[in-house]
């Protein structure tokens, strides 16, 4: 490029030599220079050494500047306007520019400029000595190619041909309010970068490069970052790449969005999170609860609403974040129901929410029932959109299983919390349809940790809680385990005896109907197939008498404890004959079995077991 034409600066007899340089680093913008030496700074001052004295001292920010009034008029028409105050101390006059875009050292820059000595323009100053001439209207008025003209140039024809220079420029911006914008600096900026971002060759480039311009625009203020994807979107680009740079911008700007907690961790991360928040102090990269605010309710509102866009962690990452800064309810209310057309793509871990925000003020819980460890409320919205989602969807078999078992899960991770209520895991265990879980293992599982953690539990409270489990849906290992269980009431281990049974039952009739691969095999495995079934029929006897034996108990516990209410007794004593009729019964139990000697329950199963596995 012609930096003559370009600039239409080069006047005769310039001390200049007007080299070229390259268009995409700087522009040099040579002028006639007067008879002076360089300029010097000296602590607060700034000074220039001519014939001459100077008479006019300009202060910007905490500089003053010793200057000629006339070298600024002839170029800065503000200059020329402002009505100077005399100065008895210097003998001329002064003057005191406030809120001068880009403070003192562009405005040194522009001194250098009305004093003739080169400046150099590139990306990281242009911004800067655009405001600045226009704040002291550097117009053609006063001379042809005036600052305005090189600035405007220097923009047009370098720095909005390069997407480089362009995100350089916009960097530069941000500190120029609202001049910037004003001048439609950012605008420009934002429409290159966006244009070129929305060829298909550039995109696969940078993304096969490592995607240099993620970093980049990471770097950019919020709302400069979110009006450059606005403008990507509406020119097509594929969501999946929007929704990586928007994942990557809140992975800079958002602390604590990458925890990785392991569930003995996650307490302590969720505390460090929550005093922070609620300290109100800044970040390490200075920025505080406002503008933290600021930032999640602008990535959520340019989320594209494609499902592909970004993952079912990252949106539970960003519920957990706008919670915690109590960002706008509609946009958590629209990203639960997003979160729940892809909930059969979480883990536990991601669903494991807070419960120190439920206020909605980012204050701590003062009551017991908000101090649970976890937020339950939220996960039941976001599995009643999840339901609704499927239904819409026609495809209600499909992400059941993996969303059952991602809640039974969730709930054994949430039994373990001292505080959770039986209405609560009831309410979100039954939050899934009665047809939806094909099996109830990972229910009990949940169900046995609640009891292990909540001890005192009475009798009352375990069978309520065992209710939303059907025993009819545990399969043969669960059953062996919940027969054996204490921690279960006896009316429920009664029920698991006789759902063993029916299922025992079945895998013998399959093997009576079971077809033999040819003849010879029927006439040498007949004999070996009687005895399986004789042993298993055996076994099946000895557990209806076990289970007899068992409801026969329980009976009778249930007599002795009405004889003992109709007594009113008081709650001394009726404990005193509850232990007493509970240590009798147990004695009972055990002297009958060493008498009739039974197998025990486990080793009758272990064989049992064995041997299917054997046929």
């Amino acid at each position: 490029m012609n930096m003559k034409s370009l600039t239409g600066m080069q006047n005769p007899g310039s001390d200049s030599d007007g080299a070229e340089q390259d268009p995409d680093q700087r522009i040099v913008l040579p002028n006639k220079l007067v008879s002076a030496d360089c300029p010097s700074r000296k602590d607060q001052a700034w000074s220039i050494t001519t014939q001459i004295p100077t008479d006019l001292t300009i202060q910007v920010q905490e500089i003053t500047f010793n200057v000629h009034k006339y070298t600024l008029i002839s170029k800065c028409g503000y200059v020329g306007r402002m009505e100077l105050q005399p100065s008895i101390s210097t003998r001329g006059y002064n003057l005191k520019l406030e809120d001068f875009p880009g403070g003192s050292e562009t405005f040194e820059v522009i001194l250098k400029y009305c004093y003739g000595f080169p400046v150099d323009l590139n990306s990281i100053n242009v911004a800067p000595l655009r405001c600045a001439s226009e704040f002291l209207e550097m117009t053609e008025e006063f001379e042809d190619g005036n600052l305005i003209s090189k600035t405007e140039s220097f923009l047009t024809f370098v720095v909005l041909l390069s997407l480089k220079e362009s995100l350089t420029v916009l960097k530069t911006c941000q500190s120029l309010s609202p001049w910037a914008e004003n001048l439609q600096i950012v605008r420009r900026c934002c429409d290159s970068i966006a244009r070129k971002l929305s060829r298909e060759n550039i995109i696969g480039e940078t993304v096969r490069e490592d995607g240099w311009w993620f970093n980049d625009l990471t770097m950019l203020r919020i709302d400069y970052f979110t009006r450059i994807i606005t403008a990507i979107r509406a020119k097509g680009v594929k969501p999946e790449i929007i929704g990586q740079s928007i994942e990557h911008y809140a992975r800079k700007w958002l602390p604590g969005i990458e925890m990785e907690p392991g569930l003995r961790d996650y307490t302590q991360e969720k505390n460090d999170l929550q005093i922070s928040i609620l300290s109100g102090r800044k970040d390490e990269m200075g920025i505080g609860f406002k503008e933290h605010k600021e930032i999640i309710e602008s990535l959520l509102s340019i989320l594209p609403p494609q499902r592909e866009a970004v993952s079912c962690k990252f949106l539970l990452q960003m519920l957990k974040m706008a919670r915690a800064y109590s960002a706008s309810a509609a946009l958590i209310s629209e990203l639960e129901k997003r979160i729940g057309m892809v909930l059969e793509d979480a883990n536990v871990i991601d669903l494991l929410i807070p419960g120190y925000t439920k206020n909605g003020q980012g204050k701590l819980p003062n009551t017991q029932e908000e101090c649970t460890m976890h937020d339950i409320e939220v996960v039941q919205r976001i599995l009643e959109y999840y339901s609704l989602f499927e239904q819409q969807q026609q495809q209600q078999r499909i992400g059941n299983s993996n969303v059952c078992k991602l809640i039974d899960n969730y709930l054994a991770e949430l039994a373990r919390d001292p505080n959770l209520s039986i209405t609560k895991f009831q309410t979100l265990a039954n939050s899934m349809s009665e047809n939806a879980r094909h099996c109830h293992d990972g229910l009990y599982r949940a169900i046995d940790t609640y009891l292990k953690t909540h001890p005192l539990l009475s009798e009352h409270d375990r069978r309520k809680l065992c209710k939303i489990m059907n025993c009819e849906k545990l399969s043969l290992d669960a059953c062996v385990h919940a027969a054996q269980n204490d921690r279960l009431p006896l009316r429920t281990v009664v029920q698991v005896l006789f759902s063993e049974q029916v299922k025992m039952r079945s895998v013998m009739q399959e093997k009576d109907k079971a077809p033999s691969c040819d003849n010879s095999d029927q006439e040498g495995n007949h004999l070996s197939t009687d005895r399986e079934i004789k042993t298993l029929k055996e076994e099946l006897e000895n557990v209806k008498a076990q289970m007899a034996e068992l409801q026969s108990d329980y009976s009778e516990l249930q007599q002795e404890y009405e004889k003992l209410s109709n007594k009113q007794k008081n709650l001394a004593g009726w404990g005193f004959g509850w232990k007493k009729i509970k240590n009798s019964f147990h004695t009972r139990a055990d002297g009958d079995e060493t008498a009739h000697q039974r197998p025990s329950r486990t080793s009758s199963r272990m064989t049992l077991r064995r041997r299917l596995s054997m046929t």
